[in-house]
């Protein structure tokens, strides 16, 4: 089969169509016919080799959001997913197991049925992201009415918490830059503060005490804790974690974590159904042109998820 992925480290053009065997279906697990995979942030740490598994000297295929119809099951998968059922999947990559192939095979744990009524390219851009949003909530630990903030609202992961966070009937304070003002009220946020270095203080003008909780979508760290209460919760993406005063925990978050929550999984699908949670796609890429949606996605200014197509061997063809 064919896939996309690196071979030696680098910079988008690195990125080529590899052949790989085609993968066969074990104890607990599907295979997918992949039809679309979404290109997250995390899939350039895979192509420059920030994010290589332990088998790093094999060919690296990036991609942990697929969506498309299984076309095998192995044993002991059970009656909740069936042969040609359309499903999107959380894949955690390993060397050349990622979502960037015409095939993946994933434990089922990870497979839920796609939201109905969304195109596959729209589909694949849901799980990474809202699952990554569903666990930085659920670390904050807050109640019904309390505050949360949110950083780099405007994002993918930063939406998807802005729309969870109100479905679950929380105030919600986002960021935005003037441009995307709009989109971010669209998203449901109660109050929106001008993004920046400076966005802590800004939010302090609107919760004096600090808020109990809040996501860092921006990636400010330790720019982001005065912003949050004493004994309150600031969650990370990428691993970042340190010491904080005031009793606040810094939580990073995994979106791995809850790669085989299959419940959680389903929900997420089901909000996307129910148009709880909205599905931006920013452009679509045959897949050969893997390397221009890494250089836009670097590029910055991405609103949405761009997305790679698979649907057919044309959509492989350098």
């Amino acid at each position: 089969m064919k896939a996309v992925g690196v071979t030696e480290f680098g910079g988008p053009d690195a990125l080529h169509t590899l052949e790989l065997p085609e993968p066969e279906a074990g104890a607990g697990q599907v295979r997918i016919r992949v039809h679309a995979a979404a290109v997250n942030p995390t899939d350039t740490g895979v192509r420059t080799g920030m994010r290589a598994g332990p088998d790093a000297a094999s060919p690296q295929v990036p991609g942990m959001d697929a969506a498309g119809v299984i076309d095998q099951l192995g044993p002991g998968v059970g009656d909740r997913l069936t042969l040609g059922q359309a499903v999107v999947a959380l894949v955690v990559p390993s060397g050349s197991h990622g979502a960037y192939a015409e095939r993946i095979v994933v434990p089922a744990e990870s497979v839920v049925a796609a939201p109905e009524g969304a195109d596959v390219a729209a589909a694949s851009t849901l799980l990474m992201n809202a699952m990554t949003a569903r666990l930085a909530i659920d670390a904050c630990g807050l109640s019904h009415g309390d505050t949360i903030a949110v950083t780099g609202a405007a994002g993918a992961f930063g939406g998807y918490v802005v729309q969870l966070a109100k479905a679950d009937g929380l105030r919600v304070i986002a960021d935005a830059k003037e441009s995307d003002v709009d989109l971010v009220r669209g998203l449901g946020a109660d109050e929106i503060v001008t993004r920046g270095d400076d966005v802590a203080a800004r939010i302090r003008e609107l919760a004096p005490d600090g808020v109990p909780g809040l996501a860092d979508g921006a990636l400010l760290n330790e720019r982001a804790l005065p912003a949050v209460a004493d004994g309150g919760t600031l969650v990370t993406l990428r691993g970042w974690q340190d010491q904080a005063e005031r009793g606040i925990t810094v939580h990073p978050v995994l979106v791995v974590h809850g790669a085989t929550d299959t419940g959680r999984l389903d929900r997420l699908a089901r909000q996307a159904e129910q148009g709880v949670l909205g599905l931006r796609v920013a452009g679509v890429f045959p897949a050969s042109r893997a390397a221009e949606a890494h250089r836009v996605l670097e590029a910055g200014g991405v609103r949405g998820r761009l997305v790679l197509d698979f649907t057919d061997d044309a959509a492989l063809t350098d």
